[in-house]
């Protein structure tokens, strides 16, 4: 990374951690971008380079954690799937809890503030279709492969999203990625239930069941 790079990105994270305190203390609908632009001693326009909404300021924490799980897991390609699965899981969870102060708060926002909630519907929709993307790339090339991938990618963030509410509500005796490590474990030997009917998706789908 270049000096410029560098400059911009400390530039990025001052605004960040400005934007949360300011939050913290004034609560989300009550901070202006104006306040946060001079509590980062930079101008609105040049925040608004960095972060276009009050919505990415808040999730730009959790945005980082989500997006480079996926660009690591894209840079492993012999990776099994299950193990790299697993290894995208715990990346997630281990970025998320050098911070959690700054988790719980993003929760506590998103449950206040409708569009911050919204906004993390999309970052969490946002990295599923990635890793289901990814996941479609080293599957058989049938026509199971798109649906299986969406369906890992799901199950994936379903982990990541339970562990992470465990773990704010009880951090001082939860390990998340431990935790992560017992939900895939019950994954693979059937310890979490799915529903045992059979049923047809449709006759054309190719999916039966």
């Amino acid at each position: 990374m270049g000096l410029r790079e560098v400059k911009r990105e400390r530039t990025r994270r001052l605004i960040a951690d400005k934007a949360f305190e300011l939050f913290n203390d004034n609560g989300f609908g009550r901070t202006t971008v104006e306040q946060i632009a001079a509590a980062a001693e930079v101008g609105p326009s040049t925040l608004y380079r960095y972060f276009p909404t009050k919505e990415t300021l808040v999730l730009e924490f959790v945005e980082d954690c989500l997006g480079d799980a996926v660009s690591w897991f894209r840079e492993q390609p012999e990776l099994e799937l299950t193990a790299g699965l697993q290894a995208v899981i715990e990346r997630v969870l281990e970025q998320l809890e050098t911070n959690p102060g700054r988790v719980r708060a993003v929760f506590d926002m998103a449950a206040q503030t409708a569009s911050v909630s919204a906004h993390l519907n999309e970052l969490i929709w946002r990295f599923r279709t990635d890793l289901a993307d990814e996941l479609v790339l080293r599957l058989p090339a049938d026509n199971r492969a798109e649906f299986t991938g969406a369906l890992a990618a799901g199950i994936a963030m379903n982990i990541i999203e339970t562990v992470v509410r465990v773990w704010v509500d009880t951090p001082d005796t939860t390990d998340a990625r431990s935790l992560a490590r017992q939900a895939m474990s019950l994954l693979r030997t059937g310890g979490i239930p799915l529903p045992a009917a059979t049923y047809r998706v449709s006759d054309n789908s190719g999916y039966d069941s």
